[in-house]
């Protein structure tokens, strides 16, 4: 088949992955593990490129959600320790020996059905991480420290590896939540050492307490997902430590032109004819739409830069197609290319802006960026 045209692609470059990689090394410094998270196929980045990448430049560990993230990356010759962080359902236990993942474990009673799998498995005892409930309200134990003691302890076939939690709002400075729960894990931390467990790892940290150094929740590893591929949340509310982590975007999304056409003033455009020309306007029809992943907020309030200048999104974006008003703008023509989040000529939009104005949150705009949306790794390319 093919040859095929790229209607719209991304363009990413594992090195600046890398670079944001070593920086958050070179913030929390040699003592801290950092294992970035490239669940989600790396936030939409590429799971298996970017997760050779990141073992190429020292990473020995790599966290996924489910056993079928890890499972796809060892297929394909990845040989860091992978750990399952959310998954641990029934039906796919088993593929966590298969495939030597590490999973985390929610509920005291699945460390007994660990250790029943590990049992039949034989060999070396298992590693666990065990998630600790600090007060977000999802997944995690609950239980007393000493509840913990007696299913660990009775689990003769594994090794509680680490303990974590997961912050609520790591972002919001204003909210004393985040002392809360480093306070209720550090409480479960020392009666656990009181008992005689130490695990070798403790985690709390995602990219925001790592950015603006948090340093009491680092402990001997954080698990960055959001700074890897360049992004830092903005402070919610309150006042934040200085910033200590700078990291750059690693993607950027095109699509290209499909159609230029004039409308004379009172010509609507899209569906439910949500925009009305003002004055005679000069159009782009883009290849994309929200089934690729624009989302569909950014209808009449969205912009792209088309030849370096801003082009505003008017009219519904519809499934396949977004129309662009292009009449400031230099000459286009079909097949040339538009960018939707990265920089040209000089300015530039990020996944924060647009989540900005599609009332979302960052993540969902790189999250949401759809499978059919072609993939391109620039450093691949010698670019």
């Amino acid at each position: 088949m093919g040859p095929f045209a790229y209607r719209s692609w991304v363009e990413i470059s594992l090195q600046q992955i890398t670079e944001n990689f070593r920086a958050v090394l070179a913030v929390v410094g040699p003592e801290v593990e950092v294992m970035p998270v490239v669940k989600a196929d790396a936030y939409r980045h590429g799971a298996v490129e970017v997760s050779r990448a990141l073992a190429a430049a020292g990473a020995r560990w790599l966290a996924v959600s489910n056993v079928e993230e890890g499972a796809i990356l060892r297929d394909r010759g990845i040989t860091t320790r992978i750990l399952v962080m959310a998954d641990f359902l029934p039906a796919e236990r088993a593929g966590l020996l298969e495939y030597n993942l590490t999973p985390v474990i929610h509920s005291l009673g699945d460390i007994a059905e660990w250790d029943r799998l590990a049992a039949g498995a034989g060999g070396e005892p298992r590693d666990y991480h065990l998630k600790i409930d600090s007060g977000m309200g999802r997944l995690g134990t609950r239980a007393s420290a000493q509840e913990i003691l007696d299913a660990a302890s009775a689990a003769k076939h594994t090794r509680l590896e680490g303990l974590m939690t997961h912050f609520a709002s790591s972002a919001n400075y204003a909210s004393p939540q985040t002392d809360e729960q480093s306070r209720v894990f550090e409480d479960v931390c020392s009666e656990l050492a009181r008992g005689g467990v130490n695990p070798p790892f403790l985690h709390l940290s995602s990219s925001t307490p790592v950015a603006y150094g948090r340093r009491g929740a680092w402990k001997r590893m954080v698990r960055p997902g959001h700074a890897i591929y360049g992004y830092v949340s903005q402070i919610a509310k309150g006042t934040a430590p200085p910033r200590l982590l700078d990291v750059r975007p690693a993607l950027a999304w095109k699509a290209a032109v499909l159609a230029v056409k004039d409308l004379p003033a009172g010509a609507l455009v899209g569906y439910g004819g949500m925009y009305r020309t003002t004055q005679p306007a000069r159009i782009a029809v883009l290849a994309a739409g929200y089934a690729d992943g624009i989302p569909h907020r950014l209808s009449n309030k969205g912009r792209v830069i088309a030849k370096g200048h801003w082009a505003p999104i008017i009219g519904a974006v519809s499934m396949d197609l977004t129309t662009i008003d292009i009449t400031h703008c230099p000459p286009l023509a079909p097949g040339d290319s538009v960018t939707l989040l990265g920089s040209e000529g000089g300015i530039s939009i990020d996944a924060q802006q647009i989540a900005k104005l599609a009332g979302t949150i960052s993540y969902s705009v790189l999250c949401g960026i759809h499978a059919r949306v072609k993939r391109i790794y620039m450093d691949e390319r010698g670019s």
